[in-house]
């Protein structure tokens, strides 16, 4: 059942890097009188339906485990765990059969069937209404967390809208000329701000202990080219919220140097980054039995420490990848809480610009000062410590072992992609990238082949958009376009042999397998949208192109 409970924030004032000088020069503390507070927030089913949760994916009754993640009780879950209490205990018991008779199973993915000969513009034109989802009645029992705008999911198994995916989708939506629909997805993120005061992963009550890659500060990026930098102002408040969830803590007392509380870390030298983090430390209620079965090779006896690193590693989207592990082939080594992303560092300095921007835009100048001071600082640390001046890339930095890691990932065009980067190290960067991560098909994840699906032969959509507007930004322009056109490629190649549009792509080789914890998902919400962003990038002027062949087929006039 949904029970009452409020929460507490931990954040005293505001955040304490420049703090005092910042609240003395305007920026709002009404937050410190606006904490968020919940009367009807669900628990999710793991807590709500306690053994029988245990029991149910134990038994693992299902193919996916999100399946009962998802299910919707028929009535009030303590009654449905007193009577299976009760029911157990007979001869005949017949678990499966009890669940089928006590929750409604979420529905199947939609099927869309593209006419013959459809092209490959048409087919993602055709997806949109397809993947919109509208909340009409909230039930009281269910995961779900209703939103009061429509929004657009990703498609297949994933049945809600998710944070970072949602930029990337709305990057096609805005394409398509649907601002009203990019609109509603950024008001239901700033209403998520305004309720549970932070991001969900998605909205689901079983993601609310974590957020993922925020990229709320790009998504007003984008509606304020369409509705005006009054949009900066508009949100604002939102903005505050976001980068307060993430910050929260960092002016603790307890927060001393080489420590780290919640999704901050503060270095030995008192520089401040962020790292990405869950409030909980259980299996994941969407994929339990996998991370029972994680734990359970695991060597060390810490499967609490175990447990959170692998819902970090779902917060930073990259769920999962070698990027996280101490052994390249062994998921239990993930060590994600111990590390400092280098994409996540960049987004928050996009965020921190951000707030800069929306102060300017309400003529606060100090407070825009402030937040540029602060950017600038996070800026001069990306450089110092995400840095591999060796290898020449940008890296993560493992920060309890004080050093950076050697590994190249795709997350090395963050800073590029963010504008945190120098003329000379993008270069470089590009230069390592263009040896080891341009493969026939588009832009590779990692240079590991692992298994794990953010590792290779794989590559990602969000990856190659990110890699071909980084690039762009220092004069890098060859290998982007390089790198687009070859994922194009492989998008127009599955889509002509399949009629849809996938996940993720395997970029290097030819394999039946991609990886990860669940098959190959179809839909798909940010391939459709990146492919119709390069599409339209690299179509000559004056033409509308269909399909990727017609990138080529029709000359500029």
């Amino acid at each position: 059942m949904r029970r009452a409970f409020r929460q507490q924030s931990s954040v005293p004032l505001f955040v304490s890097l420049l703090l005092s000088g910042a609240l003395a020069a305007g920026c709002s503390v009404q937050a410190q009188e606006e904490r968020p507070v919940f009367d009807t927030i669900p628990q999710p089913p793991d807590v709500q339906l306690g053994p029988l949760f245990t029991a149910v994916q134990a038994a693992n009754l299902y193919p996916d485990q999100k399946t009962f993640a998802d299910a919707v009780p028929k009535s009030d879950p303590e009654l449905i765990l007193s009577d299976w209490q009760m029911q157990k205990m007979q001869r005949n018991f017949d678990l499966k059969r009890f669940v089928a008779t006590n929750f409604s199973m979420p529905a199947t993915g939609d099927v869309y069937t593209s006419p013959k000969g459809q092209s490959l513009r048409a087919h993602i034109n055709g997806l949109w209404p397809v993947l919109t989802r509208s909340d009409k009645v909230d039930n009281q029992w269910g995961s779900l967390l209703p939103l009061p705008n429509p929004y657009v999911v990703p498609g297949g198994r994933f049945r809600e809208v998710y944070y970072w995916d949602s930029y990337f989708t709305m990057l096609g939506l805005a394409e398509s000329g649907r601002w009203e629909r990019v609109q509603d997805m950024v008001d239901n993120f700033a209403y998520q701000l305004d309720t549970y005061g932070h991001i969900p992963n998605g909205n689901r009550s079983y993601y609310l202990s974590r957020s993922q890659p925020p990229f709320f500060s790009m998504m007003v990026d984008l509606l304020a080219q369409h509705g005006g930098d009054k949009i900066y102002g508009q949100y604002r408040p939102q903005l505050e919220k976001e980068y307060r969830y993430w910050m929260t803590g960092v002016d603790d007392e307890a927060l001393r140097p080489g420590s780290a509380t919640q999704r901050v870390v503060k270095l030995r030298d008192g520089t401040i980054l962020n790292r990405y983090w869950d409030d909980r430390d259980v299996p994941r209620t969407e994929s339990w039995r996998e991370d029972t079965i994680t734990a359970r090779q695991a060597a060390g006896p810490d499967r609490a420490q175990l447990y959170r690193d692998l819902r970090a590693g779902a917060a930073s989207g990259w769920d999962f990848s070698s990027r996280w592990f101490d052994k390249p082939d062994d998921l239990s080594t993930i060590r994600t809480t111990q590390i400092l992303p280098a994409d996540l560092n960049a987004l928050m300095f996009h965020l921190e610009k951000t707030l800069a921007r929306a102060y300017k835009t309400e003529n606060n100048a100090a407070a825009s000062q402030r937040f540029e001071q602060l950017a600038e600082r996070r800026k001069t640390a990306i450089g110092h410590y995400l840095w591999d001046e060796k290898q020449g890339w940008y890296a993560d930095y493992d920060w309890q072992r004080s050093h950076v890691r050697p590994q190249l990932t795709a997350a090395a065009l963050f800073p590029l992609y963010l504008q945190a980067a120098t003329g000379e190290r993008a270069t470089r960067t590009a230069s390592a990238v263009k040896k080891h991560l341009l493969a026939e098909g588009g832009l590779l994840t990692t240079t590991v082949t692992s298994g794990q699906q953010w590792d290779a032969p794989n590559g990602w959509a969000p990856l190659q958009w990110v890699a071909v507007v980084g690039l762009n930004h220092y004069g890098q322009e060859p290998l982007a376009k390089e790198i687009g056109l070859r994922f194009l490629n492989s998008v127009q190649t599955t889509y002509e042999k399949d009629h849809k549009l996938v996940e993720k792509y395997v970029v290097k080789g030819v394999s039946l397998t991609h990886g990860g914890e669940y098959p190959l998902q179809d839909g798909f919400g940010w391939t459709n949208a990146v492919t119709l962003k390069l599409m339209d990038l690299y179509c000559p002027k004056g033409t509308i192109c269909n399909n990727v062949g017609d990138l080529n087929s029709k000359k500029e006039p």
